[in-house]
């Protein structure tokens, strides 16, 4: 068996796909041999820990109660603003909290956050290399889609933490999230699998976590998205 197709194979099964591919370009992302570079969790003092301030700011503008839209009267239990590096070069945007996100207050805690974290790791990173937030900070009752209303009161604040963040890829995850950054009505089969220039970085759109546990199928083309991610990664290491 070919060094390629054990490797596509390690992918696939981490993230509970059987397949093959013939690709050169892939490559293990073993510790030794990894795919993007690791991030330096302090790569310069006084930029991150000024990233820290203004996102912690932000958050403090959100304040824990926020009563801008209607969520905070339809069974949210708390604000889940975001996560991880606050200087990543990777970032992921999804929809809104979830039940498990709302308990714990972080976002993409489930079982659909396992997956994605599987993804991440793939491609050579780790959670704690990259941010994670939502479109919306509060959980829609029922898991419904955010109200336009809603996203009107709270993306502004999405707005600032990638403002801050300033990463140099950006992935919307889903087609709520994608349609909200940019601004479209075009279904998620049609938006993923390219690129677009969104505030100073590179956005390029993929099927929610979600998604994929109902469709597994859809996990190859997944892949093809975060190959992509990881060559612009590369490009600019």
């Amino acid at each position: 068996m070919s060094r390629e197709l054990a490797d596509h194979l390690k992918y696939f099964e981490e993230i509970g796909v059987a397949g093959v591919s013939r690709d050169p370009k892939w490559r293990k992302r073993s510790a030794q041999a990894s795919a993007v570079p690791d991030v330096p969790e302090i790569p310069v003092v006084p930029e991150v820990m000024s990233a820290i301030e203004t996102l912690e700011n932000i958050k403090t503008d959100i304040g824990p109660a926020c009563t801008r839209c209607k969520l905070c009267t339809l069974g949210r239990s708390q604000i889940v603003f975001g996560v991880g590096n606050p200087k990543a070069r990777l970032m992921f945007v999804g929809e809104a909290p979830g039940e498990d996100e709302d308990k714990k207050g972080e976002p993409f805690v489930g079982r659909a956050g396992q997956l994605l974290t599987k993804i991440i790791e793939a491609i050579g990173m780790t959670r704690d290399q990259v941010y994670i937030a939502n479109v919306i900070k509060c959980r829609p009752p029922g898991n419904r889609n955010p109200e336009p209303d809603e996203v009107a009161s709270c993306e502004p604040f999405l707005f600032r933490q990638i403002d801050v963040i300033q990463p140099k890829v950006i992935v919307p995850l889903g087609k709520f999230a994608a349609q909200s950054l940019l601004k479209t009505m075009d279904p998620i089969t049609r938006l993923r699998g390219r690129q677009f220039d969104y505030r100073g970085t590179v956005l390029i759109p993929t099927f929610h976590p979600a998604y994929l546990l109902r469709n597994p199928s859809a996990k190859r083309e997944v892949w093809e998205d975060m190959k992509k991610v990881r060559a612009i990664l590369q490009s600019e290491a």
